[in-house]
């Protein structure tokens, strides 16, 4: 039978992506965290790590078993809180745009509601944070996912949409295709296009858009930051797809916003938590679950 206590050590290990920073984390030595490591490997007759100069990598038997490890390491931390009897606490995940638009003011509701419960917010970028929530390092998750990219295993967790926001097309404020009333993909290929890097969900997203309407679309200036992606469109630098609620906490930018009639992305929003959640996330969901707006269309599906 494998040791629950070895299988959550190596969730730690995979988490920290060397053996010593596991053992610093834990307080362990690294020959110690090592040794269990090697106990582990002759219990499972296979090899679960990939040892290099600049830390570990899962084998595919470690990567077999880590999804089983990090619900392991949640239990056993929950164990230890109950011994322990540790105080509410509510760590949440998120990432930018959202921690940004979506979660201040459930937050604050929450806060007021429960003053004496410990908060936590981490801003992770998706589709990081599936982890955490596994070994209840988070208990909840804020996360998205963009067209064409995909979901993330959620073995043992509950992930649920919680809202498909669209993306507006910016524009420069003089820019003359402005005032052109029908925009298309193909009429915007000789534009300079603000996104992310290759392989960044939004930039993901606009290749997918270009492929499927046949043009090619050229990435001037690269960023993931939409902040930056504002600024640079308002000095006149180029146009770029960006989520409806970015534009409306950034009130008064001077961009101009349209559509594009051939392509009308969108991302899903998305919260992940445990299956069986306690009454602190699942006042959590309900709060961030409450329409913000006209535009905002409240789902809680399962995905």
């Amino acid at each position: 039978m494998l040791d629950a206590r070895r299988l959550a050590l190596l969730a730690e290990v995979a988490r920290a992506g060397s053996i010593a920073a596991a053992a610093q984390k834990l307080s362990f030595t690294p020959s110690a965290v090592s040794q269990q490591l090697a106990k582990l490997e002759r219990d499972v007759g296979a090899s679960v790590l990939h040892r290099h100069a600049r830390g570990v990598t899962l084998t595919p038997v470690g990567e077999a078993l880590l999804v089983h490890a990090e619900t392991i390491a949640g239990e056993l931390r929950g164990a230890e809180a109950v011994l322990r009897a540790e105080p509410a606490r509510l760590a949440v995940g998120t990432f930018a745009s959202a921690g940004t638009a979506l979660v201040p003011s459930v937050l604050a509701e929450f806060r007021r509601a429960h003053p004496a419960v410990a908060l936590r917010l981490l801003d992770l970028e998706p589709p990081d944070g599936y982890d955490l929530v596994r070994s209840r390092e988070l208990d909840l998750l804020i996360t998205h996912r963009y067209p064409g990219a995909p979901l993330p295993g959620a073995r043992g967790l509950t992930r649920s949409l919680l809202r498909a926001e669209r993306f507006r097309l910016i524009l420069p404020p003089d820019h003359p295709k402005a005032r052109v009333r029908r925009l298309t993909l193909g009429s915007l290929t000789g534009e300079d296009w603000i996104s992310g890097s290759p392989g960044v969900p939004n930039r993901a997203c606009l290749d997918q858009l270009a492929d499927a309407a046949g043009v090619t679309l050229g990435v001037t200036y690269e960023t993931r930051d939409y902040q930056v992606i504002l600024a640079l469109v308002e000095a006149g630098l180029g146009v770029a797809f960006v989520p409806e609620s970015v534009l409306e906490r950034a009130g008064t930018t001077r961009v101009e916003v349209r559509d594009v009639t051939d392509a009308r992305p969108a991302r899903d929003i998305c919260l992940v938590h445990h299956r069986r959640p306690g009454e602190l996330v699942t006042e959590m969901v309900d709060r961030l679950s409450r329409p913000a707006g006209p535009r905002s269309r409240s789902a809680r599906k399962p995905l």
